[in-house]
């Protein structure tokens, strides 16, 4: 089910009928103001009435329909990386990530499944509701074990993707937190999911700041076969 499209069409039919009763309410304030000229106040004392629950409903109408707009956005989902796996040998995995702007990285990851953070600058909801998206850096990639004794005593593999030196807006926000004052939260979020040999899966991050990881349809079935298949 599309909520997005859902959404979005109570959405636009509120702030029609938003605008259908604010020219209403011009309407009746021509009105009012004709009745008050020609000291009729019993005819104006209605139009007055008609005029106030005209434009309580746009503000009504036009406050509801905004509102939903902001859920809407908050549902989107912004593409982060797309990583395609192939085995080396057990529990030795070779990775390529995939950017949105086409670039792509080769690393090797040791481990059962693949876990990937990121760090994410979230707005005040007065940003948010307007449509601001969250901020994001991504910090590292790294192997994890199934076995916890095993994630405890196995090498591990830690790939950062950080630039040392960097201008870092979120650095600023810890610095000087007045200089920047629309930021609501600085936090992490990380997502992970089992390796398969030759699996494929997509990353991206939703309007509320949090890291989602989906397998592919043909990763996901071999993801529940025994050992991955």
């Amino acid at each position: 089910m599309d909520w997005s499209a859902l959404l979005r069409m109570p959405m636009t039919v509120l702030l029609v009928l938003a605008v259908v009763f604010g020219v209403a309410t011009l309407v009746q304030l021509v009105a009012l103001r004709q009745r008050l000229y020609d000291g009729r106040r019993l005819a104006a004392c209605w139009r007055a009435l008609l005029c106030l629950a005209c434009f309580a409903l746009t503000l009504l109408l036009a406050g509801t329909g905004y509102a939903l707009r902001g859920y809407r956005l908050l549902g989107e989902e912004a593409p982060v990386v797309e990583i395609d796996a192939r085995i080396l040998s057990p529990q030795r995995w070779a990775l390529t990530l995939t950017w949105p702007d086409g670039s792509t990285r080769q690393v090797q990851l040791a481990g059962d499944d693949w876990r990937v953070e990121a760090i994410v600058l979230k707005w005040k909801l007065p940003a948010l509701l307007a449509g601001v998206p969250p901020l994001y850096r991504l910090d590292r990639l790294s192997g994890r074990y199934d076995d916890p004794a095993q994630e405890a005593s196995a090498p591990r593999t830690v790939i950062g993707f950080g630039e040392a030196g960097a201008f870092d807006l979120l650095n600023l926000k810890k610095q000087y937190p007045r200089w920047v004052p629309e930021i609501d939260t600085v936090y992490g979020s990380g997502a992970f999911l089992p390796l398969v040999d030759q699996g494929h899966y997509s990353v991206s991050l939703m309007r509320t700041g949090a890291l989602v990881a989906r397998p592919d349809e043909v990763t996901e079935r071999r993801i529940g076969q025994p050992l991955g298949g």
